[in-house]
């Protein structure tokens, strides 16, 4: 099963079922994760900077191409709402712009 982490949230790697967004991975995983349009693609308050493992995604979506194209979402970042997790692993990190307030992040060394 592909796995993903996330190096600085709590928990270890999350497992993500074939077909599954990054984004209800993380929650049925028990993390809160901002996704202010409720996960439709239409902003990029969800986005998570890949560290590793990118290869192992599907293709971006439409909505995550108009991202791209327009600057709005870095070449090194993906929607969760929107990127699925294909196979292997992948490591990523929440953005310190999209940090939860009351969200207790693993501090970086």
């Amino acid at each position: 099963m592909p796995t993903l982490t996330v190096q600085n949230l709590p928990g270890g790697p999350i497992n993500v079922s074939s077909g599954q967004t990054l984004l209800r991975a993380l929650h049925a995983a028990g993390h809160d994760w901002m996704h202010a349009c409720g996960g439709k693609g239409r902003c990029t308050t969800c986005r998570i900077e890949l560290v590793s493992g990118s290869e192992n995604l599907a293709p971006p979506t439409t909505h995550e191409l108009r991202y791209l194209n327009t600057g709005r979402l870095a070449p090194t970042a993906r929607l969760a709402c929107q990127a699925q997790l294909l196979q292997g692993e992948l490591t990523g990190r929440v953005p310190e712009a999209t940090k939860l307030p009351h969200v207790q992040y693993v501090e970086e060394s």
